[in-house]
Order: structure tokens, then sequence, then C-alpha cells
């Protein structure tokens, strides 16, 4: 079995918002705050992100004609994945596999760059469902 090597970026958007997720978790524990929405959801984030690391395909693939136009255009995607958070939020991401090198004969890499993390109601837009 060969060993698999994941490297997780967060890109853009999704990096901005776990930036300000970080510190506004990092407010509240200095004010004495140990549990809250925001805590919950960077536990959640950072969860799947280790569960992305063992099992890139945890998520959900999205079918290829339902890839917004956003995530062809901005990131070039061939593939895009959601991954559920608490609170209704949704990670989504791309896999991308870059060609193996003669000194990784036996680990094969993987890239996964997360895109974004938003809540239910930019995911909904984003995607163009409609609400019932």
């Amino acid at each position: 079995m060969k060993k698999r090597k994941v490297t997780v970026k967060l890109l853009d958007d999704a990096s901005d918002e776990y930036k300000k997720l970080n510190e506004i978790v990092k407010e509240e524990k200095t004010k004495g705050i140990i549990n809250s929405p925001h805590q919950t959801l960077l536990k959640g984030i950072n969860d799947k992100i280790d569960l992305l690391k063992m099992n890139c395909e945890a998520g959900t693939q999205i079918k290829k004609k339902q890839i917004p136009k956003k995530y062809l255009e901005e990131y070039e995607v061939t593939n895009l994945w959601k991954i559920n958070l608490p609170s209704y939020w949704r990670m989504i991401y791309t896999l991308k596999q870059p060609l193996r090198e003669a000194t990784e004969i036996n680990v094969l890499s993987i890239w996964l760059d997360v895109l974004d993390i938003i809540d239910h109601g930019k995911y909904d837009k984003i995607f163009k469902y409609k609400r019932k």
C-alpha cells in the first residue's frame, strides 16, 4: 500500500475566513468564553481538515455540470467537493494531483485546496439552490 501525503491549503476567501475565525476564538478565550458557535465552527473546520488529510474524498463530489462559474473562472477547477461543517456551514474544496517526482516513488502527493468556507445561505446562492 502506498503512503499518501496530502497537503491542505486554504485559498483566498477560505484563508481569510479561517484567520478571522481564529482571531475571534482567540479573543473569546482571553475573555474566558470556553464554548461558542465560533469555537464549534473552528473545531469543525480543523476536524474536517484532519479527516480530509486521511481521506481526501470524504466530502461529497459536486457534479461537473453543477460547478459554479465562480470556481471555474477563479480557480480553473476540474473537480469540486463539499464537506459539511457545524451550523450548516460548508467547506468547498478541489483536489489537485501533481506529477510524481522520482524521489517520491512510494509517495502519492495530493494537494487539496480549500476554496471557500461559507454559511448555508451563501452556499445556496453560489450553487443557485432555491429555498422551498
